[in-house]
């Protein structure tokens, strides 16, 4: 989601190029006409009710940029909850703004660069209006286009421009920049077609946040084969096209906290091969060389890094940064400036007492000429009279003249420190560049940790490589070891069949023989009956005693009789007596 502040850039260009009278005021049905497109390109439903409902009380006629801001937020900007087309959203409020900010007779460039170029002004513009960009943000894209058209950067050209920025106090507008791309002044030498490349490929980077592009091998998930895209780097995702043309999307690598990128080993006849581990997916790419292979694996490991730490594309942050430096600078110089102030007020006050001391003088000087020609006068009648003012003229003199010493000494010590003033300055500009170079030499070092990063990272990928190898053995082994505890084990489920069987086979001849006993043994006890019976006439009835309640234990019920039951739970007793008196 793009910022607000961004947003309302383009659409402050909109309102301002509908303001034909250029009085700060637009009419109401322009106003509808913009916010109905705004609705539509921004896939926001349009309310055209709200906009007479918010303006039914200003009877005034047009409305100016200050009383359309409130029904801008709260009708429109409030309402964007989803992604939108960016670049049509510009394309649209450029339409608006093209004759304002163009004049294509005398232009060098085509209006699709033009446009492009305005949109790389409201990136770099600052957050106050009218809009302006600022010398060092001027530099900033010139030395963007002269690196990207193969130029080298003049910086004596660039020192005679800011001359004459000195007139424009240091700014330009969206229409005045786009002059200066126009007209070529800083791309002289160099062809339509090359100056038009180079704008493209600074509108990609700045304003569609492509921060690498190139062609690379990818492996293919089902196929297995390898295929040549067009893969395209933005801070959240890669994307790969059939071509560098961007018509046949094929596919997003979504880049996320939990992504990394790997190297790997030349294989299947690839080299300068790297992996980029996603949640779901693995991706096999191959650079055409190390070189590409690298600036591969520091970007995406850029974007990572960004996305951990919460940032934006690394554009806007370096944005920031500048204006952060620049507002920084501008509070240093004014604390200098207040000094500087505080000095010269501090020189005017010693000049005054100065030229005050030299109308004393001055004054005293006019006295003693009158004086000398009052004496002159009376001399014959206060000779002695005469001496003695003389001798006292002469001290007043004298004084005067250590005064006029003492407060030329005084301003000889306000010259020096003055001048020690100027080298504490030179001494501040000497340590801003001291740091400057310092912070070029930090960002060395952070280049150098990265690499040897990726380094140790490219070492412990071949342990884990190894690692995994013996773990394969490890696995192998423990397989063979499982098969032969198997038939071990079906060996021994067939040998304790077999004895099963014959065990069952030996206790069928067991039971045969003891019912055969049984059979005799009960036999043999009728026979003995009945011969007790006829002998001693003991055949009688039996009768059922009386049937009490049955005992139930953990042996069953009526497992023992009342008497056992009691010496048992005796014993019990004494046995738990006597492990007591044991403790």
């Amino acid at each position: 989601m793009w910022l607000r502040g961004e947003l309302l850039k383009s659409i402050w260009h909109a309102f301002t190029a509908l303001d034909v009278d250029r009085r700060g005021r637009v009419s109401k049905s322009q106003l509808k006409v913009l916010s109905h497109n705004l609705c539509t390109v921004m896939n926001i439903p349009h309310d055209p009710v709200a906009l007479e409902e918010h303006f039914k009380d200003d009877n005034k006629g047009p409305v100016s940029n200050q009383g359309y801001m409130p029904y801008l937020n709260r009708f429109i900007l409030d309402k964007v909850l989803e992604e939108f087309d960016v670049l049509e959203f510009n394309k649209m409020c450029w339409t608006l703004c093209y004759k304002k900010n163009i004049c294509a007779q005398h232009l060098l460039i085509s209006d699709v660069d033009a446009f492009k170029v305005w949109c790389i002004f409201n990136f770099l513009s600052e957050e106050t209006y009218p809009l302006i960009i600022v010398t060092e943000e001027i530099e900033y894209f010139l030395r963007k286009l002269t690196e990207a058209m193969g130029s080298g950067w003049s910086e004596e050209k660039f020192a005679d421009y800011k001359l004459q920025l000195n007139t424009k106090n240091n700014c330009l507008t969206a229409r005045e920049l786009i002059e200066l791309v126009g007209i070529r002044y800083f791309s002289k030498g160099m062809n339509q077609q090359t100056l038009s490349m180079g704008i493209t490929e600074v509108f990609q980077e700045l304003i569609l946040d492509v921060l690498k592009q190139g062609y690379l091998m990818k492996k293919g998930h089902k196929r297995k084969n390898w295929t040549e895209r067009w893969f395209v780097l933005r801070p959240d995702a890669l994307s790969y096209y059939a071509c560098e043309d961007l018509v046949e999307k094929k596919g997003d690598i979504i880049v996320d906290r939990t992504c990394c990128v790997e190297s790997l080993p030349d294989k299947e006849g690839k080299k300068c091969l790297f992996i980029i581990k996603c949640t779901h997916k693995s991706y096999e790419i191959s650079a055409s060389d190390k070189k590409k292979k690298q600036e591969w694996l520091q970007a995406i490991q850029t974007c990572i890094q960004l996305l951990r730490l919460g940032l934006s594309s690394p554009h806007r942050e370096a944005r920031l940064r500048r204006r952060e430096l620049r507002q920084k600078q501008k509070v240093e110089e004014d604390d200098l400036a207040e000094k500087m102030k505080r000095l010269q007020v501090a020189n005017e006050n010693k000049q005054r007492q100065l030229e005050g001391m030299k109308e004393k003088i001055e004054e005293a000087a006019a006295k003693a000429a009158m004086e000398e020609h009052r004496r002159n006068q009376t001399q014959l009648d206060l000779q002695d009279r005469y001496r003695m003012d003389l001798e006292r003229e002469k001290l007043v003199r004298q004084q005067m003249e250590e005064q006029m010493a003492q407060k030329s000494c005084e301003l000889e010590q306000y010259l020096q420190r003055v001048r020690e003033l100027e080298d504490m300055h030179h001494r501040l500009e000497e340590a801003l560049e001291d740091e400057r170079q310092a912070k070029l030499d930090e960002e060395g070092m952070r280049k150098l940790q990265a690499r040897l990063l990726e380094e140790e990272a490219a070492k412990r990928a071949q342990l884990e490589r190894i690692h995994l190898q013996q773990q394969r053995a490890l696995f192998q082994t423990e397989a063979e070891k499982q098969e032969l505890v198997a038939e071990q084990l079906a060996k021994e489920r067939a040998l304790q069949a077999a004895m099963l069987q014959l065990e069952r086979h030996g206790a069928l001849e067991q039971y045969e023989k003891m019912s055969r006993k049984l059979e005799r043994g009960s036999n043999k006890t009728r026979t003995w009956k009945e011969k007790v019976a006829k002998h001693e006439g003991l055949v009688r009835l039996i009768q059922p005693g009386d049937k009490g309640p049955q005992r139930i234990t953990h042996w069953g019920p009526a497992s023992f009789t009342d008497a056992e039951l009691e010496l048992r739970k005796k014993s019990w007793q004494e046995s738990k007596h006597q492990g007591a008196q044991a403790q």
